[in-house]
């Protein structure tokens, strides 16, 4: 030891290996023992070793804490006490820390260890130490004193109260589990020994402050759990005294009081949300203290009833097999491209949040709220079974059809007789489930009266900013709506309220194509209907050619329910004839087979029929295109020159018209009033006859300003006595200045001028974007022409005045 001390004296400058430990700190006074194994510790204690052999002494080293590759400002001198094998039986250096070295800079030894230069820090204390010094000491050994005995260290202090000298006390705290390498590194770099027995002092004061908390949460922890015992013992026993009670006087059935404990205990053991059971909470004590003739009762457990019946923590694990969805939606659907291609693209996004752990963002989950908007009969309904079905969730419908209450969507307020939550909440309770499909049916029929609007308290529900807090008016606690997909349904887009419309996501489905319709007849329809009219599907087939005819002479609509309807009617007089001994099976219907079956076509294209019997086959005779609430329709538009004696001047409208197609009517007249000059027209008839314009189906309203183009065009085959073509149908807005604007519905009319036997349709030329919507095989047997001035539109529309031919017919510009 006296070589040792001299060695170290010699001189205050040490040029030293390092001995690196990662996440560890070792101050002076400690031994440690460390892992020969590892690279850096074998390096420094073999460079030490070589030194030695030239110096008196132990081999020194120099410890010096490394986090995340960091070195420390400051080492501890370390001398090699043995060189062995550990407990483990791995070999091993025992090492005891001598003094705080200030780390310098980099030097040359032997070994492979990094060598440093560096200078012991001087940590004399002066004799006797001064009173706070020594107040210091005393404190920190009383505290150190109660951590031990806390911990049952009897031996240890002893040990701590023997030492005397300050420094070496401040280093003592070193062997404290609970400081972080941080807090043992700041130990490390304070020099001053005083400094240093402050900062072990606070640490240990803090750490049995944090104790302090512990100890007492977990007292109360403690106590709140034998409270709870006692309290469920003391009630079973009160459970037994009135179950013993009631058998003495012969009473059957549960009190009051046994009925609270009852929705206590199941309160209790239902799992709700934090602020759904202490709402119910709430309710159970009310019930306890409320008396058997006390209406509030039957109140309070219908609500309970109703909350317990909730599926707060139910939800159900979502297919994200996106191929599977896909699959499932066009085995389901033919057709409605893009409607699919939108439900896949919301799947395939669901299914990245998830992976992402970006299911709940803000407290909302990823729902959906889409508007399916489209004529009947295309399948909005059935769509939304087959979306919950590909997304592997609950599905329930809610009808909105004839809806005026508001309290239907919100639910009653409790204090009403008879109060009810409202649908939504049904519609949860009913799937089991708190993230279902729910189908909003006919959402254009709400209607609203003096008890309010029910569109207007749906803005909440189908708001994915908002539904995440939904209250209704009967359960008055939060409700989380963000991961329900909502799917609504509505055949009229121009009803829905447009602040609803603005929360949800617009879908279009405009209708079938006749090949489309075909395809959905033969998978879907036919194999229903054959199983409704009890028959095997070898026993009856129905050819290709009677299925589209079915679809284009006995039935014209976007949708496919009188198809259906056809169809069934097919199968029932076929079973029928065969059960009369009529017919025998197996048959195949043909499209000859159909009119002795079921009748007539009732829809023959105008093309089809005799040239004389055309509705065009007279000047003054248009075919237009109109979007209804059914789909898209063709539209006739006819129009007079009344007698210059008989009639009075003037423009008579006739078939129900708005005032938006009335105003349409007078810019027509206008224009060719005009510019009937320029078009070699007889303009001097429309000034001294009355014209009269009038629409067929006259029991239908009309309104819109797409028919303007139709109406100048009848007008101008009126005076011109050109004949209209036959094949040919129209539809835009028209300017003054005999613009032709751009109109809505393109895809809607396309397909419904296909589905009338139509081949050449004019369109605005600003509307020709919206071909890319019209499917591939309409668009190969429809000429479409878009134009930008009625002229062309004229052009393309009147025959020669010489015969009714339709002429060479030129390409628009």
């Amino acid at each position: 030891m006296a070589a040792e001390s001299a060695g170290f004296g010699a001189s205050t400058s040490l040029a030293l290996p390092v001995l690196p430990l990662d996440d560890e700190v070792v101050l002076p006074g400690m031994v440690v023992p460390l892992d020969l194994n590892d690279t850096d510790v074998r390096a420094a204690v073999e460079a030490a070793q070589a030194a030695a052999r030239s110096e008196p002494g132990k081999p020194r080293v120099l410890l010096v804490p490394r986090i995340d590759g960091v070195y420390a400002t400051t080492g501890v001198l370390g001398t090699v006490e043995q060189v062995g094998r550990l407990a483990d039986g791995d070999p091993g250096a025992l090492i005891r820390g001598r003094g705080r070295v200030k780390i310098g800079a980099g030097t040359t030894g032997p070994g492979a260890a990094l060598w440093v230069e560096g200078t012991r820090i001087d940590e004399s204390v002066p004799d006797p130490l001064p009173g706070q010094a020594a107040e210091l000491v005393k404190e920190y050994k009383a505290l150190a004193t109660s951590w031990l005995r806390k911990r049952g260290a009897w031996q240890v202090v002893d040990r701590v109260q023997a030492i005397e000298d300050l420094s070496a006390l401040a280093d003592n705290s070193g062997y404290s589990p609970f400081l972080t390498t941080e807090q043992k590194i700041e130990l490390l770099e304070t020099g001053d020994p005083v400094a240093r027995l402050k900062l072990a002092t606070q640490q240990l004061r803090d750490h049995l402050a944090e104790q302090d908390v512990a100890e007492t949460i977990a007292k109360d922890v403690q106590e709140g759990v034998d409270k709870q015992q006692r309290e469920f013992l003391l009630r079973r026993q009160l459970e037994a005294v009135r179950k013993e009670l009631r058998e003495l006087n012969g009473e059957n059935g549960k009190d009051s009081g046994e009925e609270s404990d009852d929705y206590r205990s199941r309160v209790e053991a239902a799992d709700l949300p934090e602020k759904v059971r202490e709402a119910a909470l709430k309710e159970v004590d009310k019930l306890e203290r409320s008396s058997d003739q006390s209406p509030e009762g039957s109140w309070i457990r219908t609500w309970l009833d109703t909350v317990l019946e909730l599926p707060w923590s139910e939800r159900t694990e979502d297919a994200y097999d996106i191929q599977g969805a896909k699959g499932i939606l066009d085995a389901e659907h033919s057709g409605l491209e893009d409607v699919k291609e939108r439900i896949t693209e919301y799947l395939a996004v669901r299914k990245r949040r998830g992976e992402r752990g970006l299911g709940v963002v803000g407290g909302r989950r990823g729902g959906a709220v889409l508007a399916l908007v489209g004529p009947p009969g295309v399948g909005k309904t059935s769509l939304g079974e087959s979306v919950a079905h590909a997304m592997g969730r609950k599905f329930v419908r809610v009808a909105l059809g004839g809806v005026r209450d508001e309290a239907e969507i919100r639910g009653h307020r409790r204090t009403y007789v008879g109060a009810l939550p409202g649908r939504i909440v049904r519609a949860i309770k009913e799937a089991g489930s708190m993230n279902p499909v729910v189908l909003l049916d006919e959402i254009d029929k709400v209607g609203s009266d003096f008890r309010g609007d029910p569109a207007a308290a749906l803005l909440e529900v189908l708001d994915p900013a908002q539904n995440h807090t939904f209250r209704d008016h009967y359960l008055e606690v939060e409700l989380d709506l963000s991961d329900v997909v909502f799917l609504a349904t509505a055949n009229v887009l121009e009803a829905i309220p447009e602040a609803l419309l603005d929360r949800m996501e617009l879908v279009r489905l405009d209708g079938y194509t006749e090949d489309e319709k075909v395809v959905i007849a033969r998978d879907h329809l036919l194999p229903r209907q054959l199983e409704r009219a009890g028959l095997d599907k070898d026993e009856v087939t129905i050819d290709e050619s009677a299925l589209r005819k079915l679809a284009g002479e006995y039935t014209r609509e976007a949708g496919v329910r009188n198809l259906e309807r056809s169809v069934a009617r097919l199968l029932r007089k076929v079973a029928a004839q065969h059960e009369l001994g009529e017919r025998k099976l197996p048959f195949t219907v043909l499209d000859a087979d159909l009119r002795a079956l079921i009748g007539r076509p009732h829809h023959v294209p105008e093309s089809a029929q005799d040239p004389a019997e055309r509705r065009t086959a007279v000047p003054g005779v248009a075919t237009g295109l109109a979007v209804t609430g059914a789909g898209g329709d063709v539209l006739f538009v006819e129009a007079s020159l009344a007698d210059p004696e008989t009639g009075a001047a003037g423009l008579t409208l006739t078939g129900q018209l708005g005032d938006v197609m009335k105003e349409s009517a007078q810019i027509a007249l206008s224009f060719l009033r005009s510019h009937g000059a320029e078009l070699e027209l007889p303009v001097g008839d429309l000034k001294d006859r009355g014209v009269h314009i009038h629409f067929p189906a006259g029991a239908v309203p009309k309104d819109g300003p797409s028919a303007g183009v139709t109406m100048t065009t009848a007008l101008a085959s009126l005076l011109s006595g050109r004949q209209v073509r036959t094949d040919v149908a129209m539809t835009g807005e028209v300017s003054l200045t005999g613009r032709v604007l751009p109109i809505g519905g393109v895809k809607q009319k396309l397909l419904a001028a296909h589905r009338a036997g139509v081949t050449t349709v004019v369109i605005p030329k600003r509307n020709e974007a919206d071909l890319d919507d019209v499917p591939a095989e309409v668009l190969d047997k429809l000429d479409v022409h878009a134009v930008t001035d009625v002229r062309q539109v004229l052009e393309l529309a009147l025959a020669p005045a010489t015969n009714g031919a339709a002429p060479e017919v030129p390409v628009a510009a």
